[in-house]
């Protein structure tokens, strides 16, 4: 009995390594290439992007729940429950652009450092809309966080305040919008798994970005055609781009299905680090042993934080 149950055990440790293997790589391959198509490749149309990955989220999303059935199709059963999600969805788009906005102007490797600062946003937010209170002790952890940012914001040698107000904007509502999720899709006949959530606040997302887009980047069509004629891996780099951006969900999900809360909560601490170290090597963008120091000091309050919710609940 042993002997099978040692082959099987296997096969699930190799496919968990898989998953996580995917998550790191979706996940970073999609903000490095955000940011060379933002910074170094001219392609200046953080809007028009984040409409791409809208759109490769809409169509795989439909793909893999219809067609393949990788989860089951959960309906909108209200006008109000879709009322919600199109809400959820605007934040959603605003947190997405802000972020893409700000690689423009920020290396990665700050930009993961005021990242890190969503618990601060989610703690905040959440007390403020739902007056929900944590320990004191989670709130203390919360102190090296902040810290960390502003130390390192001080000793980034690449630091744009329009970038860092995006890059900070984008954090917010990031932390708004998963607060916001707890108190609008709660009660029971409206909670939705995030790939069904996925795949209707993508279209609702596309519609809302298609307009902005074509008001507030009004030749994106004609210089992308352009770049298109110049650089002829544009097209797939766009693609391989969009594609990561569903990746990225797809396998956020599925790692979260097949491991611990707290196994997620380190990898996606681990994965920040891992997204800088590369950032830096790939872009050789300069770094402060200030910079780096505020980063450091920025991780142990987050994991500090996660252990504190943990144990605190």
């Amino acid at each position: 009995m042993s002997s099978t149950q040692q082959p099987s055990s296997k096969k699930q440790t190799l496919f968990v390594a898989s998953l996580i293997i995917l998550w790191y790589s979706s996940n970073i391959g999609v903000l490095l290439l955000n940011k060379y198509l933002l910074s170094n490749y001219g392609f200046k149309f953080p809007i028009f992007l984040t409409m791409c990955h809208m759109s490769a989220c809409a169509f795989f999303s439909y793909i893999s729940i219809v067609f393949i059935k990788l989860v089951p199709l959960q309906p909108i059963k209200s006008r109000p429950q879709f009322l919600k999600i199109a809400t959820l969805s605007v934040v959603f788009c605003c947190s997405v652009v802000g972020g893409n906005i700000s690689l423009r102007y920020l290396p990665v490797s700050f930009n993961q450092a005021v990242g890190a600062t969503t618990p601060f946003f989610t703690a905040l937010f959440a007390y403020l809309m739902t007056f929900k209170r944590e320990a004191w002790v989670t709130y203390a952890a919360l102190v090296p966080v902040v810290t960390g940012v502003v130390v390192a914001s001080g000793g980034e040698p690449g630091f744009h305040w329009f970038g860092f107000i995006m890059c900070i904007s984008a954090t917010a509502a990031r932390a708004f919008k998963s607060v916001l999720q707890g108190i609008l899709l709660s009660s029971e006949g409206e909670t939705l798994n995030s790939m069904n959530l996925l795949l209707y606040m993508s279209p609702i997302a596309v519609l809302v970005l298609v307009p902005t887009a074509l008001v507030m980047e009004p030749n994106v069509l004609e210089v992308i055609i352009s770049l298109g004629r110049q650089h002829r891996y544009m097209w797939l780099l766009l693609f391989i781009n969009s594609t990561l951006a569903y990746s990225a969900n797809l396998s956020n999900f599925l790692v979260t299905k097949h491991t611990s809360a707290l196994t997620l909560q380190v990898l996606g601490n681990a994965k920040g680090a891992v997204a800088v170290v590369i950032s830096i090597l790939l872009f050789r963008n300069p770094v402060t042993t200030v910079g780096i120091g505020g980063y450091m000091m920025t991780v142990p309050g987050v994991v500090a934080y996660g252990e504190a919710k943990r144990r605190f609940r």
